[in-house]
């Protein structure tokens, strides 16, 4: 049975490709972290070529995306013959390592009622204000204004980092790193209060519904017509594709505590559902990724224990 069985995820991907220009590099970035870091972090080009011109993006798109994210310091390469190699840098994998330990959680995090504070203590100039605001606000923080950002959980040594790795480090020092408690005291503000100022949830769950309305169909398409009738660059395509999308939703999201969560949080439903589908295709998108995925030298590595952790009922799975 052809693809053409699966007209729900056919249409979906036919709406990436219309705009795969403006996400390349936010792409490759998640096929570095999904598909090569667990095949030993490294890929020969030409081979992420095939592998992402399915998707839309055609060899050129593909070079200025990848040495766009040499200059930016994402990825490095290694010289294999008159072929070349590229991985994630030291700093782009943790990072990702990072990512992973939300993107492939089967549960959001415990809280330990402690808040981290980033306070804005130094003179900045109003110009440096919104690149570190941006950052902040990718990373998860909420503004609780004039220069305060408040997260239930963030590791406030990798934030920094963070920041250093996007380029703001001449900045760190008008920042104060604090993790604080929420006294339980009358008349003050309480921690749902602190939410309710530092985050737009109702724009969170909104796109949360948006992303299960987009993907709860397509398993329902594939589990009506047969996961077998999937060919593998579809299961592919689809894999990488949904961890792209649920990637970047994470990315706004500062993973608040159940107790701080509205009821019926989407959050927990999406969840759900992208380790669902991810346990779905997983093996015909492996069994491919056998066939395309190649080094410089010709070789293909089998990906090893980081891909069997992922959704793992263990917390720390990475």
């Amino acid at each position: 049975m052809g693809d053409s069985a699966f007209p729900v995820l056919g249409q979906r991907l036919n709406d990436f490709r219309g705009l795969v220009r403006m996400q390349s590099g936010s792409l490759i970035t998640s096929v570095f972290g999904d598909v090569v870091l667990p095949r030993g972090g490294h890929i020969w080009l030409g081979s992420l070529i095939r592998m992402l011109a399915p998707l839309g993006l055609n060899e050129r798109l593909v070079r200025t995306t990848v040495f766009r994210l040499l200059k930016e310091e994402w990825l490095s390469t290694q010289a294999q013959g008159r072929r070349t190699d590229y991985h994630l840098t030291p700093a782009g994998q943790a990072l990702f390592l990072q990512a992973s330990e939300h993107i492939y959680a089967t549960s959001p995090p415990s809280w330990d009622h402690q808040w981290r504070l980033l306070l804005l203590v130094g003179d900045l100039p109003l110009k440096a204000r919104e690149p570190l605001k941006r950052a902040l606000f990718w990373q998860g923080f909420g503004d609780l204004g004039q220069g305060k950002f408040v997260h239930p959980s963030a590791d406030l040594k990798a934030v920094i980092q963070g920041l250093i790795n996007e380029g703001l480090g001449a900045h760190l020092q008008a920042l104060l790193p604090l993790q604080t408690q929420q006294l339980d005291t009358p008349n003050t503000l309480s921690d749902r209060d602190v939410v309710a100022k530092a985050w737009d949830l109702r724009d969170l769950a909104g796109r949360y519904r948006q992303f299960e309305a987009t993907y709860r169909p397509i398993l329902e398409e594939i589990l009506s017509v047969g996961v077998e009738s999937l060919s593998g660059d579809l299961a592919l395509e689809l894999r990488i594709l949904l961890i792209h999308d649920y990637r970047r939703l994470l990315l706004r999201d500062p993973e608040l505590p159940q107790e701080l969560l509205p009821p019926d949080w989407p959050g927990h439903s999406a969840r759900s559902l992208c380790q669902s589908i991810y346990a779905t295709v997983l093996r015909l998108s492996e069994k491919h990724l056998d066939e395309v995925f190649q080094l410089s030298d010709g070789s293909t590595p089998k990906s090893g224990a980081l891909l069997k952790k992922r959704f793992a009922p263990s917390r720390s799975s990475a």
